[in-house]
């Protein structure tokens, strides 16, 4: 029987492939892509050749640094599609940062946001915050998660959001002894955080309907 571990490296496996693929269609060396990237050589050649499990934050700067939405370095999807539709259980869940996540869209098209649905374990361990650029929205599904922004605390309920600055240290823990799932959002284009309040504001009203 497959072990998680298996699938992890199986997925850890396809996605080197397919960061090296893309690396190589842009005629981008190794040095290239850690420059846009601010990731390592070392590091990267790894994870191109499976032995690295990338946590999101840094799918997010790779994915940035090719244009693409994080879900595009996981697969090859149909680029002539006009709508994307992710069926349920389409995708293997991959561990980062002690975190279970799978992303809920699948386009080599350069979107803006990428939605992950994540699931925190009762037992994450460590204290390590992150950061980096852009900005994400989470929805929580179930459970309850006290989330860490900047050394401020806040307690969310089933049914609750939150919007943060992912630029600011943050972290995301279960509470009472039991996992949470939630639906991340992440948009890592730091452009969007510096748009005018009446642009952002159009920007959104755009999608209403």
């Amino acid at each position: 029987m497959a072990t998680i571990h298996d699938h992890a490296t199986g997925i850890g496996f396809t996605l080197g492939h397919r960061i090296h693929s893309m690396r190589e269609s842009r005629d981008w060396t190794l040095e290239t892509l850690a420059e846009r990237t601010g990731l390592s050589k070392a590091y990267l050649s790894r994870l191109e050749g499976g032995d690295r499990q990338p946590s999101i934050a840094t799918l997010a700067e790779i994915a940035r640094a090719f244009g693409v939405s994080m879900a595009a370095l996981f697969e090859h999807p149909d680029e002539s599609a006009d709508c994307v539709v992710v069926r349920g259980g389409s995708t293997a869940p991959q561990m980062a940062n002690g975190l279970s996540f799978r992303p809920l869209s699948s386009s080599t098209k350069p979107f803006n946001i990428h939605p992950i649905g994540v699931t925190i374990p009762a037992d994450r361990p460590g204290e390590q915050t992150y950061q980096h650029d852009g900005e994400e929205w989470l929805f929580v599904m179930a459970g309850r998660v006290n989330i860490t922004i900047n050394g401020k605390q806040y307690v969310l309920e089933a049914g609750d959001a939150a919007h943060y600055d992912s630029r600011l240290p943050h972290r995301l823990d279960a509470l009472d002894g039991c996992e949470a799932r939630i639906i991340l959002v992440a948009c890592p284009i730091p452009l969007t955080l510096n748009q005018p309040r009446e642009s952002a504001d159009f920007a959104v009203g755009r999608f209403v309907g």
